[in-house]
């Protein structure tokens, strides 16, 4: 399949609409292009309201056993169990803005079987140690993939017309670091950051082992990067971007992990950038970098480093307020006020 085309004709009406409503011209700043952009993508000059569905998906990675976390692995299946519980920040924001949250254990090392609230995809157990071989198998990364293609396609099906994908994984910022890096065309000590809190010289095993990684690979084609350095809940991220696109639903990038998920996506489809909405700017090293490498622009800074899809979460509302700013709003003439620019 291919992405499917904007409506570039729809987004100018609604430009046209934005300087008709009762304000200065461009006042409102971001929020007039966020509805616009929702109106080219919806194909309604008038943009329906956001139903949002969160897929979260969770995997184990071999990297981990390099020392490049202060956590361990197992850490990732007792952070699944919490998100079924409903007790992480998605949770929190998931029931704030009024979305359908799964969770999606693609690779997970710990059973998860028999927990309520888990969809279990399960492509393997962890990945192989990126440092020395391919974290995946051909196979293994198209498995992954097709997990979020069925996640995407599934919440569309249920009316979802805004799509969030959120990660859980030890270890997947040395591995979206290495992402980065290759698709990006940046050096690892521009990216690689202090993850979930590593000190200083946490910091520089991590870029070691991001060069190294990077080394290993120099000569294989960028199509083979997401077997080779991915996870297999980044591969399912990236499918869900993928599945989107060319089921023309927009996705709202979270951070650092989301934006390595994206940049893998594009290698596959560049297209697929057309589709993405970038939410925030992650306090992790690089993620910025990764962003101008997908020409997105993040329209809030919390300075978060959380993941889950926490920060594309919490800027649903704000979305929210620019459609019904878009749709609700008087216009000079129905409202009988002056419009000096005629």
């Amino acid at each position: 399949m291919s992405v499917k085309l904007i409506n570039n004709d729809i987004e100018a009406e609604a430009r046209a609409h934005q300087d008709k409503l009762t304000k200065p011209r461009g006042a409102l700043g971001r929020l007039e292009d966020v509805a616009c952009w929702f109106a080219a993508r919806q194909g309604k000059l008038l943009p329906d309201k956001l139903q949002v569905h969160i897929a979260v998906f969770a995997g184990d990675h071999g990297v981990v056993d390099e020392g490049v976390s202060v956590y361990p692995s197992v850490v990732t299946g007792e952070m699944v169990k919490n998100f079924a519980r409903g007790g992480a920040a998605i949770n929190v924001l998931a029931r704030r803005c009024n979305a359908r949250l799964s969770i999606v254990d693609v690779g997970v090392m710990g059973d998860l079987s028999g927990i309520e609230g888990v969809e279990l995809e399960k492509v393997k157990a962890g990945t192989h140690n990126l440092l020395h071989q391919s974290a995946m198998s051909a196979a293994e990364c198209e498995a992954a993939l097709h997990v979020g293609r069925r996640q995407a396609q599934a919440a569309i099906d249920m009316g979802a017309n805004l799509l969030i994908a959120g990660d859980m994984g030890i270890g997947n910022t040395t591995v979206s670091a290495c992402l980065i890096c290759r698709l990006a065309g940046v050096s690892p000590e521009s990216v690689v950051g202090f993850g979930t809190g590593v000190d200083d010289a946490g910091r520089k095993l991590k870029i070691d082992v991001v060069t190294q990684a990077l080394a290993r690979i120099a000569n294989e084609p960028d199509a083979q990067v997401l077997q080779q350095l991915g996870g297999l809940e980044i591969a399912a991220m990236a499918g869900f971007y993928l599945q989107a696109a060319e089921s023309g639903v927009p996705v709202l990038i979270d951070g650092f992990i989301a934006a390595a998920a994206a940049l893998a996506a594009r290698v596959i489809e560049a297209a697929v950038n057309e589709w993405m909405l970038a939410s925030h700017v992650s306090q992790e090293h690089g993620h910025a970098l990764a962003l101008d490498a997908l020409a997105l622009s993040a329209l809030i800074n919390l300075e978060m480093r959380l993941g889950e899809g926490s920060g594309a979460a919490l800027i649903v509302p704000l979305l929210q307020s620019a459609i019904a700013l878009h749709n609700e709003m008087a216009t000079f003439d129905s409202a009988e006020v002056t419009d000096n620019h005629g």
